[in-house]
């Protein structure tokens, strides 16, 4: 018999994944290239609550090179590219006899001694991803796992009946801490709407009469434009040597870029206090630069002049940022020039005024920091217990 980490109740028994799956299937939808099928990739896996929820439908021909692996209703997909991110879900109906991505590993149950909704909960737990360690991904870019990694996990396996009554107890469970996460996320959209709300009442829509002693002027009569360019990628470097190098909105923080990326010979250089706005898509995103470094094609960098207070500017872009967003929408690659920028129009009060309105949007701001912040402790809060529900439910103490 096999030997666990812990003692497990009577009519319990410890065995490897592998031992309560079926073989599964591949298939390769190029070779019926006029048919449709569905794909699913990793991509598609809501991981917060374990389901497909964007599956992609492909004509045969355009099949990617991972559309291969057949998945059957009540199959278990489990990604092995950072399993600690747990893209994990249970196959519906609906997608049985599709294609998954051979970066998932497809657990299919023996039913005669496990059942498909027991070891879905199973996998989602700490219990088995931490037994996939470090030692075992292999990769630097994308620690992955194979498939034979995840089949010698190691699970505690009850009678199919206590299965039954475990997966009952942890959906019930589940299904309140799902409640928790649909009202927190009302709240988290109550709280955009608070910034939101304080820019509109602070700023003028484009065009609008102003108030004395405001004016309209062009974005270029009061800000250098510093377009981004991409050095060659072999001045690229992890190591931190040269610049820290930002490409887009994906490398934005809440207020300032994350460095991760550095470049050893950088082309356009943004100074500290530069407002950087995306130019592709997605259009008009802004943070502000905390240090000296490289810009790539994707984004700006806006030098404000002495007439106008940074974080006024930087206000007024998260006011404009949808109309800033339509008209990246009418080009090509959905992306604005550099002449666009100029010619965007801002209101411009009296430097004493922009100041009073930043320090006014600036306590909003910190309202809106702190209302987040006790979020995401919550979301915190909610992932421990759902762990703490699995561990007593795999231990038998639920």
């Amino acid at each position: 018999m096999t030997e666990g980490p812990y003692k497990l109740p009577p009519g319990w028994r410890w065995v490897r994944l592998g031992e309560v799956c079926l073989p599964t299937e591949r298939r390769d939808p190029t070779k019926n290239p006029s048919t449709y099928f569905v794909y699913v990739d990793i991509s598609a896996i809501d991981s917060t609550v374990g389901k497909i929820v964007s599956p992609k439908e492909i004509l045969g021909q355009h099949a990617p090179s991972r559309a291969r692996k057949v998945i059957r209703s009540g199959d278990v997909i489990f990604a092995t590219t950072r399993p600690y991110l747990k893209n994990i879900a249970l196959v519906p109906p609906d997608l049985d006899g599709q294609i998954c991505s051979t970066g998932f590993c497809v657990i299919r149950a023996n039913r005669e001694f496990a059942e498909p909704e027991f070891l879905f909960h199973l996998c989602r737990s700490d219990f088995i991803t931490n037994q996939l360690t470090a030692s075992k991904m292999r990769g630097t870019s994308y620690p992955a796992v194979t498939d034979n990694d995840v089949y010698n996990t190691l699970i505690p396996l009850p009678p199919l009946e206590e299965q039954r009554r475990i997966v009952a107890k942890v959906e019930a469970l589940m299904e309140r801490v799902r409640e928790v996460r649909r009202l927190r996320a009302e709240a988290q959209k109550d709280t955009e709407l608070l910034m939101q709300t304080a820019l509109a009442e602070v700023f003028p829509h484009p065009g609008a009469d102003l108030p004395p002693g405001w004016r309209w002027v062009r974005l270029g009569e009061v800000c250098d434009i510093i377009m981004g360019q991409s050095p060659p990628s072999s001045t690229y470097n992890f190591e931190g040597n040269g610049l820290p190098f930002f490409q887009g909105k994906a490398d934005f923080g809440d207020l300032h870029p994350t460095p991760r990326i550095w470049c050893s010979a950088p082309q356009k250089v943004a100074r500290p206090g530069d407002v950087l706005i995306s130019v592709r898509a997605p259009v008009g995103s802004t943070n502000v630069a905390n240090l000296a470094c490289c810009i790539g094609r994707g984004l700006a960098a806006l030098r404000p002049r002495d007439s106008l207070e940074r974080f006024w500017l930087l206000y007024y872009l998260h006011y404009l940022e949808p109309e800033l967003s339509k008209m990246g929408a009418g080009s090509t690659f959905n992306a604005i020039t550099k002449k666009d920028l100029q010619n965007v129009f801002i209101p411009l009060p009296p430097l004493e005024e922009q100041r009073r309105i930043v320090a006014y949007l600036d306590q909003i701001q910190q309202q809106v920091a702190a209302l987040k912040r006790a979020q995401a402790e919550t979301e915190a809060e909610l992932k421990r217990l759902e762990q703490a529900i699995l561990d007593k439910a795999f231990r038998g103490d639920l």
